[in-house]
């Protein structure tokens, strides 16, 4: 399988694959990087170039995850690696509680060890919940959000699509959030938010479009 991206995040992602055991037949890419050594760690090999996951996906496994955070690029990755024949593979720590009712995690999402979601929750393509998120019952997380490390979502909210949660912030109960979003590092959200805002602060207030 491949790992987009050799650096950062990337290297979290490798972690689960540890969980997992499944360290055999394992690549990473990286193209814009120009210091990267041929292997990461001496064990997996770089891909530097398009035409390599090419020969990739036709010939050992199409299958590829996303070892990159911000929304945008998860979203941009996906539609490179889709035209070139790649799968998008949806990745999940053993190390996290996921309820059993009602829950559904979109194809291509990432979610880290130390994840608590609970029963009827609605989580979109490509998201990224990161270490130690909690998720209440009866959200909705919209395609390409992700969850910084240490978010936590309340019962009954909705989050848009492409949006970016800040490190530990908290998202009390009913709150909508919507499309393009950014809360700060922190944050504490007891309003519902508009498309395109920037929010911070206790309680969390928009600081410009």
């Amino acid at each position: 399988m491949l790992i987009i991206g050799a650096k950062g995040f990337a290297k979290e992602i490798l972690q689960i694959f540890k969980q997992l055991n499944k360290l055999s037949d394992l690549f990473f890419f990286d193209n814009v990087t120009a210091d990267l050594p041929d292997k990461l760690y001496d064990q997996f090999k770089i891909l530097k170039d398009f035409d390599q996951v090419q020969g990739l996906f036709t010939n050992t496994d199409n299958r590829f995850v996303l070892g990159v955070g911000d929304p945008k690029t998860r979203f941009n990755m996906v539609q490179k690696f889709d035209s070139l024949g790649g799968k998008l593979t949806t990745l999940i720590s053993p190390k996290t509680d996921i309820g059993c009712f009602n829950t559904r995690i979109g194809t291509g999402s990432t979610l880290m060890t130390g994840v608590v979601i609970t029963n009827d929750i609605m989580i979109g393509e490509g998201c990224l919940i990161n270490l130690n998120c909690t998720i209440g019952h009866d959200v909705e997380i919209g395609r390409y959000t992700e969850l910084s490390p240490g978010v936590h979502v309340s019962g009954n909210c909705n989050i848009g699509e492409f949006c970016t949660l800040g490190t530990g912030c908290v998202i009390l109960p009913k709150v909508k959030i919507g499309n393009n979003v950014v809360v700060g590092a922190g944050a504490v959200v007891v309003d519902s938010v508009a498309d395109g805002q920037i929010v911070v602060g206790v309680p969390a207030r928009p600081i410009r479009q």
